[in-house]
Parts: structure tokens; C-alpha cells; sequence
């Protein structure tokens, strides 16, 4: 029997447990439900071949919530964000961490739960491309990790604002944006 090593890339979904209740809201669901369902598939494909999925997902200011919390009131038929939060509901063996700003590493155990993982690869889904995936990113690449981003994964309230992001996060910490299905765990 041949020993195969554990992939070392881990799907990471930023923010789409979100309310989508600001200005930009509706316009950035317009983009996002798109990306929320390849970003479905994607994660599809690497749980098929056992590649961690971990969910940094914003906490709003909500310091006494907890993931599951935030997952089922933005599931919630009132919430402008739930059919993306029914597209991405997370499964029981899915990893989590909660975020106080922008980037996922930020106040988060993340960099210390891809390391247990034998991660040195993110491939970074969600939204916003030009805030919270664009500081996930570089704070990425400052602990030496690959950067991956699946350009149809993310969204920001216009294509232009996501266009522009991928090029300066192409350009800054060469980050390899290419469509999803070219990306293989």
C-alpha cells in the first residue's frame, strides 16, 4: 500500500454568513450567490479528497455569539444573506474561527490551526475581494503561505472592484487567481 501524504492546501471561506444589510448590500449579493455556488463545488472537491475546510467568518461586534449562531440567524428567511448561508452551510467536521476585523488571521487561531493541518497552501474564497480577502491574502503571504485564489470564488459589490483586487494581489504577494476548476486540492 503507498503512502499518500495529506494534501497541504485548505479551502478558506471568508464572510458569506453575512447580513448584507449596508448600502453595498444588494449589489454585493448579486455577486456573491454566484461565487457561494462554486464556491459550493469547490468545497465539494476538496472534501472528497480530504483537504481541510475551515469557514473566517466576520463576528460582527456580536462578542457573546458563537459560529453556529451566526450561521443559523443568517439562514433565517429575513436575512438578505440566506441563500448563501443555505449554499454553504457548514458540516459537523468542517473547521471554524471567528474574526474581529478584516483579515482571517487577524485575533484568530487560524495560522495555528493550518499548521496543525500541515497546511502551507489557503485558497481563499469569499467576500469582500477588495477588503476581507485582499487582507486574508496578505496576511497570508507574510507567514510564508502559497496564495491561492479562485477567481470566480469571490465577489465584491461590483466585478470592477473584484478585477481590481485580484490584479493588485496578483501584482503584490503573487497570489495564483485562475478559475476554480483548474484548482485541485
Amino acid at each position: 500500500m503507498t503512502n499518500v501524504a495529506p494534501p497541504q492546501i485548505a479551502l478558506l471561506i471568508v464572510d458569506m454568513f453575512n447580513f448584507l444589510d449596508f448600502a453595498d448590500g444588494q449589489a454585493l449579493l448579486k455577486q456573491a450567490l454566484p461565487a457561494a455556488r462554486r464556491i459550493a463545488a469547490l468545497k465539494r472537491r476538496f472534501r472528497r479528497v480530504g483537504a481541510p475546510v475551515i469557514y473566517a467568518n466576520d463576528n460582527f461586534g456580536q462578542w457573546h455569539a458563537d459560529f453556529r449562531e451566526l450561521v443559523a440567524v443568517c439562514r433565517h428567511e429575513s436575512c438578505r444573506g440566506a441563500p448563501i448561508a443555505d449554499l454553504l452551510a457548514p458540516e459537523a467536521d468542517d473547521f471554524y474561527v471567528l474574526k474581529p476585523k478584516q483579515s482571517a488571521f487577524h485575533s484568530t487561531p487560524l495560522a495555528v490551526l493550518l499548521e496543525h493541518c500541515g497546511c502551507r497552501e489557503v485558497a481563499i474564497t469569499g467576500i469582500s475581494t477588495d477588503v476581507c480577502i485582499a487582507a486574508t491574502a496578505i496576511d497570508a503571504h507574510m507567514r510564508d503561505l502559497t496564495v491561492r485564489i479562485p477567481a470566480d470564488c469571490v465577489a465584491a459589490p461590483s466585478r470592477r472592484r473584484t478585477a481590481v483586487a485580484l490584479a493588485v494581489l496578483k501584482q503584490s504577494v503573487h497570489a495564483r487567481c485562475a478559475q476554480s476548476p483548474s484548482l485541485h486540492p
